[in-house]
């Protein structure tokens, strides 16, 4: 039976990408490790990818086709393809964690030249058994970050909370409430980091009952934003962790008879079309989605060109704030204002 580069790479107790380098001729690898990579190759007989025919196929596996955020994230995926002469097979996870064995089966039957994966959790074991199928994987914002043996296109979440808590101080916010996403993605943290660091910056004092922990969806905006409501010191701004969850702070806010922006500043992040069509428009900070899904096209058809340059671990693109009208100084005379 042959050998697969997972193998190859358990055995090394190096990574997958590791092995594909050695395997490609390509640098980033010691010199001792290479040797070792290459011994074991030679030992089992195992064999370039780089001989095989293309395909001419990527697999692009999304947890939930139905946001906006989908949507552009496929709008870039779908223009890169074609720039490259390849087609798209889109694959739902419909929420659940990756990789069941289901479309696992799938992905091996299609033989694709490449798999790009936007999904917020892969279950234990995930990467192992998508690297027993020798395809190239490229990961899109996936939780753990730099944790995860694949190449990972992100976006700057850090500096876009950085950027949210930093317009809300400067129109003389205060008492700025966030709901962030779930507290175990890396992306959630790293925009909760954003805002602490603008908050310090500022010298405005941490508070943890202004920090609540969402699910980016509508649902999770209107429960976060029904708890911060709750307090008796109010927060006069709110940074919702998604566009989504700011339409869900839009929604408690109407509900509790607050005026946006007279009552209560909303700032969202990703920048999906919804911010042009909730009345006021909304401020957020823009995600590069179709951008980030044309990098991994581009990186994933990459890795499995032995020709092509070396494919970096990570790649950040970088979030602009967007000033709407969601977002005005707070009232006089009102808790918070310091």
């Amino acid at each position: 039976m042959r050998v697969t580069i997972a193998e190859i790479a358990e055995m090394a107790d190096v990574s997958v990408p590791t092995v594909s380098k050695v395997l490609n001729g390509r640098p980033g690898v010691s010199a001792g490790t290479r040797e070792r990579v290459a011994g074991l190759l030679d030992e089992h007989g195992y064999t370039r990818r780089g001989g095989t025919r293309r395909i001419g196929l990527v697999d692009f596996v999304i947890a939930d086709l139905s946001t906006t955020w989908a949507h552009q994230l496929i709008i870039g995926a779908e223009a890169e393809a074609a720039r490259s002469g390849v087609g798209l097979v889109i694959t739902s996870t419909h929420g659940r964690r990756a990789a069941n064995r289901h479309w696992i089966r799938q992905l091996s039957a299609r033989k694709s030249d490449g798999i790009v994966l936007v999904v917020s959790e892969l279950h234990p074991g995930a990467e192992a058994e998508l690297a027993r199928l020798n395809t190239p994987i490229v990961l899109i914002d996936s939780h753990g970050g730099a944790d995860s043996q694949a190449p990972i296109v992100a976006a700057t979440n850090w500096a876009g909370g950085l950027s949210a808590t930093e317009h809300l101080l400067e129109l003389g916010h205060r008492r700025i409430g966030i709901v962030t996403g779930p507290e175990a993605l890396a992306c959630s943290r790293d925009r909760l980091d954003g805002y602490r660091a603008a908050l310090a910056r500022a010298g405005v004092e941490f508070d943890p009952e202004l920090v609540v922990y969402g699910d980016f969806r509508v649902s999770g905006g209107v429960a976060g934003a029904e708890r911060l409501f709750a307090s008796d010191d109010r927060p006069t701004a709110i940074f919702a962790g998604s566009d989504h969850q700011a339409h869900g702070v839009y929604l408690a806010a109407r509900e509790a008879g607050l005026s946006i922006p007279g009552d209560l500043s909303v700032v969202g992040f990703d920048d999906v079309d919804l911010c042009e069509w909730v009345a006021p428009r909304l401020t957020t900070v823009r995600q590069p989605l179709a951008d980030m899904a044309r990098e991994a096209m581009r990186m994933v058809l990459e890795l499995g060109d032995p020709d092509a340059a070396e494919v970096p671990g990570r790649v950040e693109l970088a979030t602009t704030l967007i000033v709407r009208e969601s977002t005005a100084a707070p009232r006089p005379n009102r808790p918070g204002l310091g």
